[in-house]
Order: structure tokens, then C-alpha cells, then sequence
């Protein structure tokens, strides 16, 4: 075995001989096995224990047995203590997943402190069958069907290669002792029951099931592979990333094979879900405006494209700027001049600076964000335009709307700002004061 799981770590790259390793062990079967291995192979290691005092007694006698293993054969042990009902309740999860909150976060603030190369769990073979199993049952794509990798950022996964019964095999040959989990044999959990009910069915069917399905985990990994190579190459003809905004072209997306398949593994990694990504397929020929959102995202159909961008509080604010300021930080950066028309004034023709006749402006000014049934005279016109148009005849998208803001006098739209200003407003043969402004 000690050779099986050296091939593996050179094979996938999880380990060097320089840096110690930090070994996270529980004291149960896997963990202590992943513990002798690495030090037979010659591998420093540091041990982490996690007390999770779900358990009582048997958690105590767990850190006791991990600490005093690790005493005898020499190697630093570290472990920490933690209130996980507690912190399941504060944040409104689960046990399991306030466990797995608390000692990643742990193992990766212990790894920078200590310096290792890596953060070593005890996840082998039958792990990677029940996460198949339990990613078919919960819904996935072609990734879920992988089951474990071998490498997830600094946390590596050795044992891999190995069955739980090579594991037993091994502790008993080894004469290493190790503690049993009460809880491993309670179908409370979604995990136990594919273990301890759902795969001995399977094997009533298929004796060698767990060999079969871990060969099927191998070629899954070898397929997504591939396949997120094609994902790749069509997303960068497909999609355009233009600061915070991501725009997905509508008609070569359709174009694609398969390619509901091809926005899903574009949406997913934005927290959408295949709910939603569905409902997004079918209407990608609607009227544009639709809005889906994600936890972090919103996304919008626009026209012949689809738009992502982080969610932004709508500032619903109206910022009043006096007359005599002379500038503002918030929620723009602008400055503000009253100028003596002259005869040889020209006026600015920079998107961001313009001129206007002072003696029309009723103070104070404000500054607020576009609404539905905004019009204005834009500069150079007689009549009136519905802001909602100009940004029609602009091409803006709804991120655009929504990040525009509207400079008024009373009641009367001067700027729309950065883009037009309102014909009323400019400076004439009649104009003596100029009030410039510069954003």
C-alpha cells in the first residue's frame, strides 16, 4: 500500500520532500492510516486534531488518542476545540457543514502559520463512490460524476488510490490501532446510508460494484477534462468581459452543439441553478429586460445578449448640491466654476466637462439616478425625448441605465451626465454667466 499511495502522490504531484506535510487526523480508520503511511514514506509531518464535542466522552477520548499517538511516535500534534452546535445555530446550517466550515478554516490558518506544502485528508476510493453516488442522486454535471480530486488547492488527497478494505487490510497488518466512529453506523446521515445501505444493494446486484464505479470515477475525470477544454475554447468565441460586466453573445450561443449545456457551465460557476439556467434557455428569444438572479449576480436579457454583473445596491438617493459649491465627492467626483462669458468662449465639447447659462439654473441642483418617464430637450433639438429612448438610440444596456445618473434644475433635467445636455440649459449670444461643470 505504502508504494500504491507513493506512485499516486508522483503521479498527480500532491507531494515534494521539502516542506513538513499538515496531517489532519481524527483518530478514526482512514486518518490514521494516511498518518503511518506518510511517515513510512519518509514525509514530515504535523498532526491537526479538530474536537467537534459532538459526541461527549468519545470525543474527548479521540483527541486523547490522537495526542498521545503522536506523542509516542514523535510528531507535533495541534489541535483546537469547537463549539459547533453553537455555530451551526449562528449561521443557520447544518452540524455536517458547520464541521466542515470550522476545521477547513482551521487547517488553512494552521498551514500558514506552520508553513507546510500541504494540508493532507484522509479521503480514499469508496469517499469518491459515495460522492458520485451522492451527486447522481442530487443532481449533476459532468463535474459532480469526477466524485473527490485528488487536489484542491493546498489540500491534497493521498489515499485515493485506496479501497477501504486495502485501509483495514493495512491497520491490521501494521498492528495500528484506531477509533470507531459511533455515529458511522447511523443512517442519519445521507453519506451513511449510500454506505451502509445503498452500495451493499448494489453489490447484491454487481459484486465488484465499488471496483466498477471507481473505474467510472477515473474515466468521468479524464472526460471532464476534455470536456472543459471545449467549454473553454467556445466560452472565450461566446462571452465578453468588459470591466465588472460579462456579455454572452445570444445568437452564437444557439449556435453551439448542445447548448443549454454549454450556458450552464458558463452560469453555474456565478451560483445560478440548473432551475434557473433552464429558464433562462427558453428565453433567450423573449423580450429583452427578463432579470434572473443568483445570491451575488443579476443577469439580464438584453436584446441579443446576455448580461451578468454583480448585484449593486440601488442608490435611490438625491444628492442636493447648493448653489456656490464648488465641488462634490458623492455619489460622483464633479467641480463646479461660474465663468464670465467673454467673446472669444468656446464652448467644452469633452463628454465630461460642459458649459451652461447660469441665470437658468434653479438651486438647488440635483443629482439622482434615471427613472422611468424621464424626457429632456436634448442639446442641439426643440423637442422633447423620452430619456428611456435616448439610451434605445445609445445601445445601453440595463447595467448602463442603471448606472446613469440625472443632473435637474427643479424639476428639469440638465445632464444627462457624461452623455447629453438639455438644449434649455446652453450657453447663447444672451448667456453672461457660464456655470461649468467637470466630472
Amino acid at each position: 500500500m505504502n508504494e500504491k499511495v507513493q506512485s499516486y502522490i508522483q503521479e498527480h504531484q500532491l507531494l515534494t520532500s521539502g516542506k513538513p506535510v499538515l496531517v489532519t487526523v481524527s483518530g478514526g480508520a482512514d486518518s490514521m492510516a494516511l498518518l503511518h503511511v506518510l511517515l513510512s514514506l519518509g514525509y514530515e509531518c504535523i498532526v491537526a486534531h479538530c474536537n467537534f464535542h459532538l459526541r461527549g466522552e468519545e470525543s474527548d477520548r479521540d483527541e486523547k488518542f490522537v495526542c498521545d499517538f503522536s506523542q509516542k511516535n514523535d510528531v507535533p500534534f495541534h489541535k483546537i476545540d469547537f463549539d459547533t452546535v453553537g455555530y451551526a445555530q449562528e449561521k443557520g446550517i447544518s452540524i455536517e457543514m458547520a464541521a466542515r466550515d470550522l476545521r477547513y478554516s482551521w487547517f488553512y490558518e494552521l498551514a500558514e502559520k506552520l508553513d507546510v506544502q500541504a494540508i493532507a485528508v484522509a479521503h480514499h476510493a469508496d469517499d469518491s463512490i459515495e460522492t458520485l453516488l451522492l451527486n447522481l442522486i442530487r443532481g449533476t454535471g459532468l463535474r459532480g460524476l469526477r466524485g473527490i480530486p485528488s487536489r484542491n488547492g493546498k489540500v491534497v488527497r493521498p489515499l485515493l488510490a485506496c479501497s477501504r478494505e486495502e485501509i483495514e487490510l493495512y491497520l491490521a497488518a501494521n498492528n495500528i490501532g484506531y477509533i470507531v466512529d459511533s455515529t458511522n453506523k447511523q443512517n442519519d446521515y445521507s453519506r451513511n446510508k449510500i454506505r451502509n445501505i445503498i452500495i451493499p444493494e448494489l453489490e447484491s446486484i454487481n459484486p465488484a460494484v465499488r471496483q466498477t464505479l471507481y473505474d467510472s470515477v477515473r474515466r468521468f475525470e479524464d472526460t471532464c477534462t476534455i470536456y472543459e477544454s471545449a467549454i473553454k475554447n467556445i466560452a472565450e468565441k461566446i462571452v465578453k468581459k468588459e470591466g465588472a460586466q460579462i456579455s454572452i453573445d445570444i445568437k452564437q450561443l444557439v449556435a453551439q452543439p448542445a447548448f443549454h449545456t454549454v450556458l450552464y457551465e458558463i452560469l453555474y460557476p456565478y451560483g445560478f441553478t440548473p432551475d434557473a439556467i433552464g429558464q433562462i434557455s427558453k428565453l433567450l428569444y423573449g423580450e429583452s429586460g427578463k432579470r434572473f438572479f443568483s445570491e451575488k449576480y443579476m443577469l439580464v436579457k438584453d436584446r441579443e445578449e446576455l448580461l451578468l454583473f454583480p448585484k449593486q445596491s440601488v442608490d435611490d438617493n438625491i444628492y442636493l448640491i447648493p448653489k456656490g459649491q464648488t465641488s462634490i465627492n458623492e455619489p460622483l467626483q464633479m467641480e463646479f466654476k461660474n465663468l464670465v462669458r467673454t467673446p472669444d468662449f468656446q464652448a467644452s465639447k469633452l463628454p465630461n466637462k460642459i458649459h451652461l447659462d447660469a441665470s437658468k439654473i434653479q438651486y438647488p441642483l440635483q443629482l439622482r439616478h434615471w427613472q422611468e418617464g424621464d424626457v429632456f430637450i436634448p442639446f442641439g433639438m426643440k423637442g422633447k425625448k423620452k430619456v428611456s429612448d435616448f439610451f434605445i438610440d445609445l445601445k445601453f444596456s440595463l447595467l448602463q441605465k442603471e448606472q446613469c445618473w440625472i443632473l435637474l434644475s427643479g424639476n428639469d433635467i440638465v445632464w444627462i451626465v457624461g452623455y447629453r445636455t438639455d438644449n434649455r440649459f446652453r450657453v447663447s449670444s444672451d448667456t453672461n454667466e457660464i456655470l461649468e461643470i467637470e466630472l
